[in-house]
Formats: structure tokens, sequence, C-alpha cells
């Protein structure tokens, strides 16, 4: 079950957004006061939220500096997102294996759940049930040492998995790549397994690089100013 998210987790959310989609630009000093006015929110959430992205590498935080927002390259962005493909294959494969039968039940249970989000077009409750859906594989994959690794990398990359939900049709197109890990996962096929999930991975990456590039060609040359209607994403 998806815990209800703090407003620090709400808001870091937000902020994550805003720094992919290039309204909060790279060397930008995050001002925590200026932050809690744009979101209408206190200080304390606003510190927390800067805390928690301290963790995906969005941003730099400094004893008496404050935070900034970084500069991600493209090569930093590769690495992890093929770190992240190869430990996610693992996952699959070992879940293949391993699993018991409860196990596997669920895992299809939960996937035929996602399809009627996808087909909804709910893309919050389509995230949240993502990340239970490769959860349920880490744990699948009975080892722990590669589970925690894989959740690892996970915070690390949560906000560019996340972004890659806003290209049109991306719900029906991540359900079709999960059914064909879950197939291969009940078949217990670890070959299939392992391959359907790299494949999965990369469109991933793929998605998101093609969404960023297309933010950065919209993007206005001068800073846009702050947003004025934040309030109801992000409750007190």
């Amino acid at each position: 079950m998806a815990h209800a998210k703090t407003r620090a987790e709400l808001l870091s959310e937000r902020i994550a957004d805003e720094i992919l989609a290039g309204a909060l630009p790279p060397g930008l000093h995050l001002d925590e006061q200026v932050l809690a006015r744009r979101f209408g929110v206190s200080r304390t959430p606003v510190r927390d939220a800067l805390r928690l992205l301290s963790g995906t590498g969005l941003i730099d935080i400094r004893p008496r500096l404050g935070a900034t927002v970084r500069t991600v390259t493209t090569e930093e962005l590769d690495t992890l997102f093929v770190a992240m493909g190869e430990i996610e294959a693992s996952c699959a494969r070992l879940a293949s294996l391993c699993m018991t039968r409860g196990e596997r039940a669920s895992l299809r249970a939960h996937h035929e759940a996602m399809a009627g989000l996808a087909a909804a077009h709910d893309r919050e409750a389509y995230v949240e049930a993502n990340l239970e859906f490769h959860g349920l594989l880490y744990a699948g994959a009975h080892n722990r040492t590669i589970e925690d690794i894989a959740r690892a990398l996970r915070r690390r990359l949560m906000p560019y998995r996340r972004a890659q939900f806003q290209a049109p049709g991306r719900l029906a197109r991540s359900h079709a790549e999960h059914d064909l890990v879950v197939r291969a996962v009940l078949a217990r096929d670890a070959a299939g397994a392992n391959t359907a999930m790299l494949v999965h991975m990369s469109v991933v990456e793929d998605v998101f690089v093609d969404l960023a590039g297309a933010a950065r060609s919209e993007a206005p040359p001068e800073a846009p100013r702050p947003a004025r209607n934040s309030r109801s994403d992000v409750r007190r």
C-alpha cells in the first residue's frame, strides 16, 4: 500500500519537476524563504523537501551556503540509468527464479490493476503503483544486497523516472513493457525477464531524454517569473 505523502514529499516533487523542466535552472540558489512564498507553505517543509532532493543529485546543499541547483551532465545521467537498468534486470531475472507462488500471484494482480490506471490516464496513481510494481520484483529477487542497491538507485533517479510519465501515451506503453516482464517472470523465463526489463529501463531513459530536450528547446531565454497558482498542489 502506498503511504500518504507528506508536505515535504509533495513539495520535493514539485521542485524536482520545475528543475527538470528548466524553470529552476542549474546554478540557481534555492532560497528557502523565496520557495516558501512561491509554493504557499512555511519554511519547514521547504527545508525538509530540499533535504530529500539532495539525495537525488538534483541539488547541492552546503553549510552556510544553502541549496543550489546542480548541473547534471548527460554522461552522469547515462551512467546512472545504465546501472539502474542492470540492477532492475537482475531483480527481474532473480524474481523469475525465486518468487514464491504467493509473490507471483501478487505481481500478477498488481499488474492487472495497473491496466485500469493506465486506461484512465491516472498519472499520479500510476506513478505510485509503478513504485510498488518494481518493489515487488526487488523483494521477489530474495537477495537483500541487490534489493538495497536497487532501492538506493531508484531514490537517486526518482525525479527522472517520474518525469517520463509526462510524455503522451506513456502510461499505456509503460504497462505494455511491464506486461512482457510479468509474462517472463511468471513463466520462470530468467533470460526473457532480464531482457524485457533492460528494454523497459532503456525506454524510460530515452523518453526522459526526449522530454528534457523538448523542454530546453521551448524554454524562454530569460528567467521565468515565479508561479502563482501552486497552493493547490502542496497542501498546508
